[in-house]
């Protein structure tokens, strides 16, 4: 299915999606802050330049939404009302 915007469009749209600062990255950051944990954020030089790394514990953690991964079962992810075929492909 062809887009319904100009290039220039879509690009500036895509261009205002958050990539940092989420609600469930704050929420996970705030936590593991609580808990005494010291982290690093959104490290380019790691691939797939995870949220958080915990580097005296060598781990990463990916924070992914739920409207736009919509994982199997999840109770969060809602199919948009308009263009549901769209979204579903």
């Amino acid at each position: 299915m062809a887009d319904v915007h100009s290039k220039e469009t879509r690009s500036y749209n895509m261009s205002r999606i958050k990539g940092k600062d989420t609600k469930p990255e704050m929420l996970v950051r705030r936590f593991l802050h609580g808990q005494g944990y010291r982290y690093r954020l959104h490290v380019k030089t790691l691939p797939g330049k995870p949220d958080i790394v915990l580097p005296k514990y060598k781990t990463v953690i990916l924070i992914h939404g739920c409207f736009w991964h919509g994982h199997h079962g999840c109770r969060y992810y809602v199919v948009p009302k308009t263009r549901t075929e769209w979204w579903l492909n």
